[in-house]
């Protein structure tokens, strides 16, 4: 069952990540509030001489899925990551959330920071924020890092139904917040919450799992969802010419791994994809290592050809 709910099991390589490692960074430290647009959004700053390094989450998520990857990359980069506004410990926007809206603000937070290019890594609608970045504003991004990401197949989703769950699961938050340490120290509870996002989410640490709940049920959840339904920019893909790398899980149950060859389609021959077997919807968190790897390489210029497409569902 490719995309289904039976798992043989993990590999070896699934969840290595070295928790020591971003367990000893002082994390409170390098983040601080900046004005954006007018409201107040929190930012992250590993700071350093280092290119700059952008991480953009996803919906009903904070910039701390990207902990295992910005341990591993800020002593060679200046690692950036924020917490979108409505999400983490951002506030609302003043104006309605959009895609657009939170392009304007990534943009705007490359300036307060006096960052002009940026390469950036989003994970699904961080994806899907990260190129509309960089169509609207093409001087900012020169690299770009598509991971499971948001924007074609949503399309098709059925909005009103959907908009509608978002709404109940909000109502019910309240209920569900006393559940929460249960669920990140139990992990037959953990799977059971979290294997629509994590292919494997038992096999997360303690207090990996315990960072990753800190988003559930922000303001953001359910107007979010909406903008990111109610947007398209499929027929401008095209116009993307920086490298574009596309990473995805096999088994993602969010959006499917068809999109892959679809984003690539779309974006051209600059563009190129990897594909990681049993896997979900989070690749960079899952599988640390063999992304942190094809990441580092991918900044460094290594153009490779198209690797993991074959068997890529086609449709």
């Amino acid at each position: 069952m490719r995309n289904g709910l039976l798992r043989p099991g993990p590999d070896a390589t699934y969840a290595d990540g070295d928790d020591a490692a971003w367990m000893a960074v002082d994390w409170p430290a390098l983040q601080r509030p900046l004005e954006l647009l007018g409201r107040r959004v929190n930012v992250l700053d590993t700071g350093g001489s280092g290119a700059p390094l952008l991480f953009l989450h996803g919906w009903s998520s904070n910039w701390q899925i990207f902990l295992l990857n910005i341990a591993a990359f800020m002593r060679t980069h200046r690692c950036l990551a924020i917490d979108l506004p409505g999400f983490g410990a951002s506030e609302m926007p003043a104006e309605p959330i959009s895609m657009r809206g939170y392009a304007k603000t990534v943009d705007a937070m490359c300036d307060a920071l006096g960052v002009e290019c940026v390469s950036v890594v989003g994970n699904s609608m961080g994806g899907f924020i990260g190129a509309e970045l960089a169509l609207s504003f093409d001087t900012r991004v020169d690299r770009l890092v598509l991971v499971s990401a948001a924007g074609l197949s949503t399309e098709q989703v059925a909005r009103g139904p959907s908009i509608a769950l978002a709404r109940l699961i909000t109502a019910g938050v309240p209920y569900t917040r006393r559940f929460e340490a249960p669920v990140v120290h139990r992990p037959r509870l953990r799977r059971a919450a979290m294997q629509w996002v994590i292919r494997y989410p038992e096999k997360l640490s303690v207090p990996l799992a315990q960072e990753l709940v800190l988003s559930f049920g922000k303001p953001g959840f359910v107007p979010a969802l909406k903008a990111l339904l109610e947007y398209s920019y499929r027929d401008r893909l095209a116009r993307i010419e920086i490298p574009v790398l596309i990473v995805w899980g096999r088994n993602d149950l969010l959006v499917p791994v068809g999109d892959a060859v679809r984003y690539q389609r779309l974006i051209g021959d600059n563009a190129r994809v990897e594909i990681f077997e049993d896997t979900g919807h989070a690749p960079m968190l899952e599988r640390p290592s063999r992304f942190n790897a094809l990441l580092r390489a991918f900044l460094a210029g290594d153009e490779a050809p198209e690797a993991g497409v074959a068997g890529v569902a086609q449709g």
